[in-house]
């Protein structure tokens, strides 16, 4: 089968490869029909995700139908379309007792596909634990809706949901990639007064305005002091750090307004700094992730009675063995790109 590949730090390539087969009694494998390339992907060719495996096939954003099953899985069956999940977790261990699937203790957990396990930039994927790393995809929901459900969205989900978001808030979204546009629309699930989002690219501002009309949005160079205007309380009830740069990290927090909620969403190339001084007395409250991407079936259900809606995300659709150029417009920005949807091979 053809599989995107890490070979080197800056290298990727086509492949073939054999397809996967069951290793463990709770594994599936998958038939992709659907995948995505995310920033994430960008972040392992360049060789800020150490924990990367050179050879392994990347993608971790996909859905598919089940080709396969082990003995004991139980949830999900051959010929069931699924959401894959981003995460890899065995649903006994304390953290995924508690929710918190991102440190599931097994060796694989937490974020395994397209990372240290082979993923689904390709045209079958394994999937261990597949009672917790699959969903069946409702009837009425398709593979465009549902693709981003186990990942970019769960993420967005995630970020809302411990971001504490009350009626009357001012969310203030620093990033308006897809990433940031999933936390944004998450964010209005819980009502808030304003939804303000923060991004240098005129082109995304512009894609926000168009199909958001009731969303701010405003360049980096004048956050702070808009957000101060359309704040009653001198800052951001709750501030999403979504775009990853040293520059969104300082206007994280000095947007926020005293006792406020900063969840870092986003994945840094290099270490941050706390100026402490600065923030004291600020009393800001730091939440900071890896997604525990646990609440793939509440975001179909959602998705299914129209509540959450990401296929104008989709801008690009390319065949997987035309996923080097897929690879280029995406890393490189142009022609209006979000988010790119990867299908089977052209045969």
């Amino acid at each position: 089968m053809l599989a995107y590949t890490y070979r080197k730090q800056g290298e990727f390539a086509l492949q073939n490869k054999p397809e996967p087969v069951l290793t463990h009694a709770g594994d599936a494998v998958v038939r992709v029909t659907m995948s995505s390339i995310c920033t994430s992907d960008l972040h392992i060719k360049h060789g800020s995700v150490p924990r990367a495996v050179p050879g392994i096939t990347v993608g971790h954003e996909m859905v598919g139908v089940v080709e396969q099953v082990g003995s004991a899985v139980k949830t999900v069956k051959p010929g069931d379309r699924v959401a894959v999940n981003v995460e890899t977790f065995c649903g006994h261990c304390f953290f995924c007792q508690h929710g918190f699937v991102n440190n599931c203790t097994d060796p694989n957990g937490g974020w395994a596909l397209g990372c240290r396990i082979d993923g689904g930039q390709a045209e079958y994927v394994r999937v261990p634990y597949a009672d917790q790393g699959l969903t069946v995809i409702p009837d009425r929901v398709s593979d465009r809706q549902a693709l981003f459900a186990g990942d970019v969205l769960a993420t967005g989900y995630w970020a809302a949901r411990i971001s504490e978001i009350r009626q009357g808030d001012t969310v203030l979204i620093l990033g308006a990639g897809p990433t940031g546009i999933c936390t944004m629309l998450c964010a209005m699930l819980h009502h808030p007064h304003r939804i303000i989002i923060c991004d240098p690219d005129p082109a995304r501002l512009r894609f926000v305005r168009e199909r958001y009309p009731d969303v701010l949005t405003i360049t980096p160079d004048h956050a702070q002091e808009f957000v101060q205007l359309n704040s009653p309380h001198g800052g951001a009830d709750v501030v999403c750090e979504v775009a990853g740069s040293n520059e969104s990290f300082r206007l994280a927090w000095e947007c926020a307004r005293p006792n406020a909620v900063v969840t870092v969403v986003a994945l840094y190339d290099k270490p941050q700094v706390l100026p402490l001084p600065d923030m004291y007395g600020k009393n800001l409250i730091f939440k900071t992730g890896g997604v525990d991407g646990c609440d793939t079936a509440e975001i179909l259900r959602l998705i299914e009675c129209g509540q959450l809606d990401t296929t104008p995300l989709i801008t690009h659709i390319f065949p997987l063995n035309e996923i080097e150029a897929a690879y280029d417009l995406f890393e490189k920005r142009r022609d209006g790109v979000m988010k790119v949807a990867i299908t089977p091979p052209e045969k």
